[in-house]
């Protein structure tokens, strides 16, 4: 297979390969002589596009011609312009609710938390309050983390450099994420490690954990204690002690909160990876899990489809709300709404927003849109949840497991080693990739090109339920682990 058109009526195929100008190349039943290179990953076109008509890619717009296109051009940032709009307009027209399937049988060995949430890790997570204690996170971690004891599988410090000379919201966005990822079940045991005198307070962070969550909270406050390393060392001996006790046990899918993310795609993102994970984010739903989507900047021009999802009008409201919201935020910056994809995007042969979004919105399937929730908002319905952050992968990442996502599926087309709190599954959109980067990537999607989707979601919910019982993933195997808080304030 030489290149791939995705549905019928798009004016566009993409090339699995590098394409010499001259060539005749077989498409969508149809013969298409090229009248330019077309390099892997990259498209052009099926069908003549006059100047001022929409470009079609999976059956949708990505984008208006700047020029007319013949048949065989290359089709990409010279001859193609974003057709987004600052401010949209968006109807609430529900869809027919897909037939109902049989839920997965399949099981994975997590550990059960005493609030009902289900981890697949039992760690020790050492969160600052204030960057100015970042690195002494780093040294207890080091120091503690050399000799556990068997069911203990790590102790990981999340240094930062906030949690001072901010103000209003901006500094409550960082407490709560930071409170939130003290609530998560990956973590059997959490310090919260202050400096005194910062502007986010423990006590204020402590608010915000629920009593269930207490007895596997710590707290050392480096300003008042004569020995801030000893007492660190102590209060991680006692969460040792706790999660040492901690067992895994057999659990269904359902309890599975799954973030999904992609981060350096590239043109098979869409056709590889993304639909793969879309397809592991269908049977976790249908289980009756929970899946988080995010990188709200990167549904622009795909937001209608995530909406005609959505199991109720608030929900619904919810959704345009926080659509409307992100782009207002572009404006307020005097920022297009349209300032993506990256470079690396369109090297990789994405030439618009349009498409960059409508790639990425297959990674939550078909899931039923059942809740939308704002940055540091912990998940609380199964089905397809909104989260609002930006496309940022460390930022976005860091959100999603402050949510709860206990694993996170993050495709690539580029590469990326970067890890998050949680999990990171790294999924190759093409096979060169995973060749040469066996040390980040942990499943390689370009097998769906030969093998189809369904035995590729096999393989890769095989995979998951490994990971998932303990198994690690590359980022773990790499120590690539660490946070990144979204910052939207004046710093003092």
């Amino acid at each position: 297979m030489r290149a791939i058109k995705v549905e019928q009526r798009d004016d566009v195929a993409v090339a699995m390969e590098a394409l010499p100008a001259g060539d005749l190349v077989r498409v969508g039943g149809a013969d298409v002589r090229l009248v330019e290179d077309i390099p892997a990953g990259h498209k052009f076109a099926v069908t003549p596009v006059t100047a001022g008509q929409p470009v079609l890619r999976y059956g949708f717009p990505i984008g208006t011609a700047r020029a007319d296109i013949a048949p065989g051009a290359h089709v990409h940032t010279h001859n193609v312009a974003t057709a987004l709009a600052t401010a949209g307009s968006y109807r609430y027209a529900p869809a027919s609710a897909a037939p109902a399937t049989a839920p997965s049988a399949r099981t994975f060995e997590g550990y059960v938390r005493a609030d009902g949430s289900v981890g697949t890790r039992n760690e020790i997570w050492i969160i600052p309050s204030v960057g100015c204690v970042g690195r002494t996170a780093e040294r207890l971690a080091a120091r503690a983390g050399g000799d556990l004891p068997a069911g203990v599988d790590a102790v990981v410090a999340f240094p930062h450099p906030f949690g001072c000379s901010q103000l209003g919201d901006d500094l409550a966005g960082t407490t709560r994420v930071l409170a939130a990822l003290a609530c998560h079940p990956n973590a059997g045991g959490v310090l919260l490690l202050g400096l005194g005198c910062e502007s986010n307070q423990l006590s204020g962070m402590l608010a915000l954990i629920p009593p269930e969550r207490r007895d596997r909270i710590r707290v050392v406050g480096a300003q008042a204690s004569s020995d801030e390393m000893a007492d660190g060392q102590a209060a991680i001996d006692e969460l040792v002690a706790l999660a040492a006790q901690d067992r895994r046990s057999s659990v269904p899918l359902s309890a599975l909160t799954l973030g999904v993310k992609c981060g350096g795609s590239d043109g098979l993102s869409g056709l590889t990876a993304n639909p793969v994970i879309g397809r592991i984010a269908d049977r976790v739903g249908d289980a009756g899990g929970r899946v988080l989507l995010t990188e709200i900047p990167e549904i622009f021009g795909a937001e209608q489809l995530l909406m005609d999802r959505c199991t109720s009008r608030e929900t619904f409201d919810a959704l345009v709300a926080l659509v409307n919201g992100f782009k207002d935020y572009f404006v307020r910056n005097g920022e297009p709404v349209s300032e993506n994809p990256s470079p690396g995007n369109i090297r990789g042969g994405i030439t618009t927003l349009e498409e960059k979004s409508l790639g990425a919105v297959q990674k939550g399937g078909h899931v039923p849109v059942t809740d939308v929730l704002p940055y540091a908002g912990r998940v609380r319905r199964a089905g397809l949840t909104l989260l609002e952050a930006p496309g940022n992968d460390a930022v976005s990442t860091t959100a999603l497991a402050a949510a709860g996502a206990t694993m996170t599926l993050f495709s690539t087309g580029r590469g990326t080693p970067l890890g998050s709190p949680v999990p990171t599954v790294k999924i190759a959109s093409n096979a060169a990739l995973a060749a040469a980067k066996p040390g980040w990537i942990d499943f390689d999607a370009g097998a769906v090109l030969d093998d189809g989707l369904d035995v590729a979601a096999d393989r890769l919910l095989d995979r998951i339920i490994a990971i998932a019982s303990g198994e690690p993933t590359r980022n773990e195997i790499n120590e690539e682990r660490a946070i990144a808080i979204w910052k939207r304030g004046v710093t003092l």
